[in-house]
């Protein structure tokens, strides 16, 4: 990526122009010490003086009002704030991403106000000289500081440092964000960097243009404007993009023109558009691209003919990817295509602040979209994506704490979809997306990830962990066998990626790496899980017990064993088990095998999985009451157990005799009051108690056997 730079041969401004603001993609105004506001139609090339202003006052910064956020409808901004000094300027001020807080500039020191009366005022030295510039990002919630020790910093909006430059020759001038916060531009003497969001560098530029005081994007993101201390204004337009997948490689050439490189036979294809390009995505066989006025979306198996329609809104701002359509988010909304260009669904929820969103707060599957609120950080929203009306019965995704990033599984059922993500805390967790009735269960799969991203072809997650890299190859393991999840993982060392390193894509088995420094890194992960997934969705276990017998790996085994509990498949379950030394489970698998009737079997299945309502719930719904007593007997559920003896008048003798067998065992006496009542008076007899249970086995046993009995009778008629 890099700026194609474009300055007049004679300034437009006798003294340094001081600011620059966008009034459409097009129209541009700069003010000036020479006391003039002129401007620039970027389609005629024209410029016209619009006012002189007295010669006492000279302009520092321009804002216009509204801020535009692409709608077409508003075809340009009405008004503008000017600042001006009198001698006594404050270098810098902008307003937070909630407008609720202000950040500004006090010699070295970087300070963030919340307008709230007697809220903490966040105060650090941000530099070695004074600051002479700053910016704070709606999007990524990201600040930027430019001082004249030469340096440009990037901040969370904690204060912590993310990124520091080395020292150039001159003073820092002047930084921005790009509006959706990927890039962001500095300007010096002579100077004009493009670059990433984490810091490192995309372009240098050295155009003859003294400092740059200012620097502001156009409202789409495609081109800078910079005000010159030597009375031009410099004009850059980011060009040589890239997008990549599989084996094609898209640049965007010009503002109006694509290359797509095919790297297996070294074909090229040139893509010519009306409008500029926005905003692109490559993904799923499928190149999404958007410009000012349509979208077109080109097959990779054919780039001679794109389905195109016409944009509802104005600049997209964000563009999203699943396998079967795909996601635009713009001023006006948030809308589904299907990739014949069909709109799907349109979700909306209260308060959406579309302008505000990216890749780690919106993620998208076959089925399902989620969106992390901005005004509770701690809540997801659920969408259905066929009908973009909220998923199950409504209810939010709540955390305890704040939501950093999302990411949604690609594959397998709906019922099944998982959402991972990741907290300010940095631990991992991961939970279904179903909300039906009972809350589902929020598991921590790890801790200290600074980035994850799930494959596209089967449901196995990365992430990178502290100085780990880390792959759980079924993380469903959380939910059937905690205990064997650790056997399930693939972890390398992490060290080579450097500081702060970034997942950017996760294709078949292979995952990129971003480093620090802007370098990629390809990392390939064994093949042999994915398989496994496949054969396992495909319901072919005999075909996966033989790959695990191949590889003779541990981790395949153990995939295996969670993967067959997950799906009732106890035979392949104990021949897994059996592979990694589990041999408690093998027996506790056999006991279940020898169990009655189905509803037992399926009770202690969820009950080996931990899921001990359920099971309980089975059994009840079944008239197996005895056996959902037994259950919380044996797992010394007391209370649980005694309440059910009483509720279905039944089993109390039992369950008094099995506990005070349990407490004659420990030596202990009886202090429960309610098992002190119901024992008032109760003589245990042991023979009878025995006869009971037997008596429960064989009506199960029977009543399994005549349901069996008359399935067969209905299949014959």
């Amino acid at each position: 990526m890099r700026l194609k730079i474009s300055l007049l041969k004679e300034p437009k401004h006798q003294e340094l122009v001081s600011c620059v603001g966008w009034t459409t993609a097009e129209e541009l105004y700069s003010c000036s010490d020479d006391h003039q506001i002129v401007k620039w139609n970027l389609l005629t090339s024209e410029t016209s003086q619009i006012v002189k202003l007295p010669d006492d006052i000279y302009p520092i910064d321009l804002h216009w009002f509204p801020k535009s956020l692409g709608i077409k409808k508003q075809t340009q901004a009405e008004s503008f704030v000017l600042t001006s000094s009198d001698g006594t300027p404050v270098y810098s001020v902008v307003w937070g991403p909630d407008s609720e807080k202000v950040l500004y500039t006090a010699g070295k020191q970087l300070i963030i106000k919340p307008l709230q009366p007697n809220a903490k005022v966040l105060q650090w030295k941000a530099h070695d000289g004074i600051i002479l510039k700053v910016d704070w990002n709606s999007v990524n919630d990201l600040i930027l500081s430019a001082g004249e020790d030469c340096k440009y910093k990037v901040w969370d909006s904690y204060g912590r440092p993310l990124y520091n430059s080395q020292p150039h020759e001159h003073p820092i001038t002047s930084v921005a964000w790009a509006p959706d916060g990927e890039l962001f531009a500095v300007g010096s003497f002579h100077t004009l960097r493009l670059c990433d969001k984490t810091g490192w560098s995309y372009a240098l530029e050295k155009p003859n243009t003294g400092s740059i005081f200012n620097i502001a994007w156009s409202i789409d993101g495609t081109q800078i404007a910079g005000a010159c201390g030597n009375g031009h204004v410099v004009f850059a337009h980011v060009v040589e993009q890239r997008w990549e997948w599989k084996n094609f490689q898209v640049t965007l050439t010009k503002r109006r023109t694509m290359q797509v490189r095919n790297v297996l036979n070294d074909a090229v294809d040139l893509l010519e558009f009306r409008d500029r390009v926005i905003k692109a995505s490559l993904n799923y066989a499928h190149l999404v691209v958007s410009t000012s006025l349509q979208c077109y979306v080109f097959s990779t198996k054919n780039w001679n003919t794109p389905l195109i329609f016409d944009l509802k809104e104005g600049t997209v701002s964000l563009i999203l990817q699943a396998e079967r359509h795909f996601l635009l988010v713009d001023g006006g909304g948030i809308y589904l295509y299907s990739y014949e260009g069909r709109l799907i669904s349109s979700p909306k929820f209260p308060g959406m602040r579309t302008d505000i969103l990216n890749a780690q707060t919106v993620s998208l599957s076959n089925d399902t979209i989620a969106i992390k609120d901005k005004a509770d950080e701690k809540i997801i929203f659920l969408f259905e994506a066929s009908t973009g009306k909220p998923l199950g019965d409504g209810k939010l995704l709540s955390h305890k704490n704040e939501i950093l990033e999302i990411a949604l599984d690609q594959k397998g059922l709906t019922n099944d979809r998982k959402i991972a993500f990741i907290d300010k805390n940095r631990d991992l967790y991961i939970t279904s997306v179903k909300r039906f009735g009972k809350e589902e269960q929020i598991i921590k799969l790890g801790t200290m990830v600074h980035t994850l991203a799930w494959s596209d072809t089967c449901n196995i997650l990365c992430g990178l962990q502290d100085t780990r890299f880390t792959v759980w190859y079924y993380p469903n393991t959380v939910y059937v066998d905690r205990d064997i999840l650790p056997k399930t993982l693939y972890e390398r060392d992490a060290s080579e990626f450097s500081k702060n390193p970034h997942i950017v894509s996760f294709v078949g088995n292979q995952v990129t790496i971003r480093r620090a420094d802007g370098s990629l890194i390809h990392i390939s992960i064994s093949p042999y899980p994915g398989i496994l997934h496949e054969y396992v969705s495909s319901s072919k276990w005999e075909d996966g017990v033989r790959l695990c017998r191949f590889v003779k790996e541990q981790t395949m085994w153990a995939c295996l064993a969670a993967m067959a509990v997950a799906n009732r498949d106890m035979t392949t379950a104990e021949i897994a088990y059996a592979a990694i030394g589990e041999i408690d489970k093998v027996q506790y698998i056999n006991s279940i095998k020898d169990l009655p009737s189905k509803e037992s079997k399926m009770a202690h299945i969820l009950m080996f999985s931990g899921n001990i309502q359920e099971a309980e719930m089975v059994l009840l719904q079944a008239g197996l009451v005895y056996q959902a007593i037994q259950i919380n007997i044996n797992l010394y559920n007391w209370e649980r157990a005694l309440e059910l003896a009483v509720k279905y008048k039944t089993h109390v003798d039992t369950v008094l005799a099995y506990r005070q067998k349990f407490l004659e065992t420990f030596g202990k006496q009886e202090t429960n009051k309610r098992y002190l009542q119901y024992a008032e008076g109760l003589q245990i007899d042991w023979e009878k108690i025995k006869a009971k249970i037997e008596m429960e086995i064989t009506k199960e046993r029977e009543q399994s056997s005549s349901s069996q009995s008359s399935k067969h009778i209905g299949l014959k008629h």
